[in-house]
């Protein structure tokens, strides 16, 4: 019933390489940009369709404009480009804000995703080397880290403007207990200045411009048991979610102010290194932590 297909186009019948380009960049509109890459080595009409500015304009943002104001300027001959180059230029992380900030498009989705550094933010005693260090690292997108030995007032405050496009944002940030380092190739820990985050617990909040909050509370040294860290946190990086927020596209930029803090004084706390906060789309966030996403 009906021809066979086949991708060398035999006298059998009608094969792949038939297909016409417009019907395939139709095909590729539902597929994911990995998807579309897998599937351009098939045949010309395949590989045509791979590079339509149709497909690709389909997997950017509305304002991926925005994102190509970012590129440094060496790398401005975007007008130039095509819709295919254009997101795969924006798939690399693109610094701004002194290079504290970055902003990129997930592969897989094309949703903007950002990271701010802690360099970006600002904290109480940072200047002050009795309480906190700067720690080189490659486990940090920004390679370094802000390490805190001890203090009695925890907190960290920071902000971002941004022309994040309409979605469900989650923010979070990125913690981790104990200073760890190499010694002959193998990864250790150290935990003797980390003390006093299982006494009281860690207030995270942030607002938007238009009004929206959220705020969380938890123990960082907490000694329950959890399905993904077991008995406790100590010695791996933790992204602590604070909330959502809602984008709906009617504003030019979303305002996002941040912080964490500890304000206690009746103990102290130490050891903790300090990463960077995270903000990406929520939908994103709960794939990649069920590993449908890598």
């Amino acid at each position: 019933m009906g021809a066979s297909l086949s991708s060398n186009g035999s006298s059998i019948g009608p094969g792949l390489g038939d297909i016409p380009e417009s019907c395939v960049a139709c095909v590729f509109l539902h597929l994911t940009p990995p998807e579309i890459c897998n599937l351009a080595r098939l045949n010309r009409a395949f590989r045509g369709a791979a590079s339509s500015d149709s497909v690709w304009e389909a997997k950017l943002p509305r304002n991926y404009q925005d994102l190509l104001d970012l590129v440094p300027p060496p790398e401005r001959h975007h007008r130039s480009l095509s819709k295919k180059d254009i997101f795969a230029l924006l798939s690399r992380p693109l610094p701004f804000d002194h290079g504290h900030k970055e902003v990129w498009l997930d592969r897989v989705t094309g949703k903007v995703c950002m990271s701010i550094s802690a360099k970006a933010m600002v904290i109480t005693g940072i200047d002050d080397r009795r309480y906190w260090n700067w720690i080189p690292t490659e486990e940090s997108r920004f390679h370094t880290v802000a390490y805190l030995q001890q203090i009695w007032w925890f907190e960290v405050d920071g902000e971002v403007s941004f022309p994040f496009p309409a979605d469900i944002y989650t923010l979070s940030f990125r913690l981790h207990l104990g200073r760890f380092s190499k010694r002959l190739g193998r990864r250790v820990c150290n935990y003797d200045h980390t003390h006093g985050w299982d006494i009281k617990p860690v207030k995270f909040e942030f607002s938007t411009s238009d009004g929206q909050q959220a705020s969380c509370e938890c123990c960082l040294d907490e000694t329950e048991i959890d399905d993904t860290y077991g008995n406790h946190k100590r010695g791996y990086w933790v992204d602590y979610k604070v909330g959502e927020f809602i984008v709906s596209g009617s504003e030019p930029t979303t305002q996002v102010r941040f912080s964490m803090k500890q304000i206690d004084c009746t103990h102290s706390k130490g050891g903790l290194c300090v990463d960077a906060v995270f903000i990406v789309p929520s939908d994103l966030r709960e794939r990649k932590r069920r590993g449908i996403l890598k």
